[in-house]
């Protein structure tokens, strides 16, 4: 029997800036192509572009690998958290949590529950693009931080 596969990923940083600042640059949310590397192309379904409720989908490459995830804003606290429920080919929950650290800074936590369908290599398959994802988002955390920080 083929079974699907559960992954869940966790990663953060600490960003030199105030959560009011981090938001600013992660608002919009057609701009996250900008730091997430895997993140190619986002379109909007809904009028709306912010906010729950809004939907989009988002071109998503890994190596090889290309799909298109339906994704709809499920949380919307501005300077605090923005989450995500993945309704494509791969399913799940995320969210982007921001709380404030010392020193004006802040602590960037992406949490995230995906379900990877059986034809991705079901239970392995899960394992393993857990680690990739893992790897890759903490790469685009590196980027959101020089992002941040630049500005």
């Amino acid at each position: 029997m083929y079974r699907s596969a559960m992954a869940k990923i966790r990663v953060s940083t600490v960003i030199d800036a105030t959560p009011k600042e981090v938001w600013a640059s992660i608002e919009d949310v057609a701009t996250h192509t900008e730091w997430m590397a895997d993140a190619v192309a986002i379109r909007f379904l809904t009028d709306q572009r912010d906010g729950v409720g809004t939907r989009f989908e988002c071109d998503t490459k890994v190596g090889p690998l290309g799909l298109t995830d339906v994704m709809e804003i499920t949380e919307w606290r501005p300077r605090k958290a923005m989450g995500v429920r993945h309704i494509g080919v791969v399913t799940g929950e995320g969210v982007f949590t921001l709380k404030r650290a010392r020193r004006g800074r802040t602590r960037f936590q992406w949490s995230e529950e995906m379900v990877f369908p059986w034809w991705m290599g079901g239970p392995v398959g899960g394992v393993v693009g857990g680690r990739i994802l893992r790897r890759i988002w903490k790469a685009n955390l590196r980027r959101l931080k020089a992002l941040v920080e630049a500005r």
